[in-house]
């Protein structure tokens, strides 16, 4: 077997070189490729974690304003069940009274009359009783009269008054 000629063992030196060359250029890109494709990894795992977490503090607030609103429901509730209590107590008053304000009202409306009847009673009282007339007047003395004619001598004279 014969040598390769100078030429070609050249050429392949310089043709291994380039591979070598090119070899480890894409090692280091490689490399820098992983270096870049771990720190993008770390990131998106610290970007999850803090995703999570806040996913969980969520949670956790929604879970707060869930019972807060349970408890504000039962407030709520127990208002309403002690105003409706409150309403019924007052109906069943009202209930009681209504015929009592229709009394009321029924004196409301007879209290002129009445008024004027007390007016005059108190005139009459105030004139007194009428002066004792002779037997031979302009009529019978007043007295009070009652069913039995045989007791009609023992009885006093009428005389306007009241008793209020």
């Amino acid at each position: 077997m014969s040598a390769p000629p100078a030429l070609q063992i050249r050429e392949a030196n310089a043709h291994l070189a380039a591979v070598h060359r090119r070899a480890a250029e894409l090692e280091a890109r490689l490399d820098a490729a992983e270096r870049t494709v771990r720190a993008q990894a770390e990131c998106l795992a610290r970007h999850d974690q803090q995703l999570r977490a806040a996913l969980d503090e969520l949670g956790l607030a929604k879970d707060r304003e869930i019972a807060t609103l349970r408890e504000q429901l039962l407030t709520a509730e127990a208002t309403v069940h002690s105003l409706q209590a409150a309403v019924q107590q007052r109906d069943s008053l009202i209930g009681e009274l209504q015929p009592r304000a229709q009394l009321l009202q029924d004196i409301c409306c007879h209290r002129p009359p009445l008024a004027r009847l007390l007016a005059t009673l108190a005139e009459a009282e105030r004139l007194g009783p009428l002066p004792a007339s002779d037997p031979g007047g302009p009529g019978p003395p007043l007295a009070n009269s009652t069913r039995e004619e045989g007791n009609r001598d023992h009885l006093p004279p009428a005389v306007f008054g009241t008793t209020v």
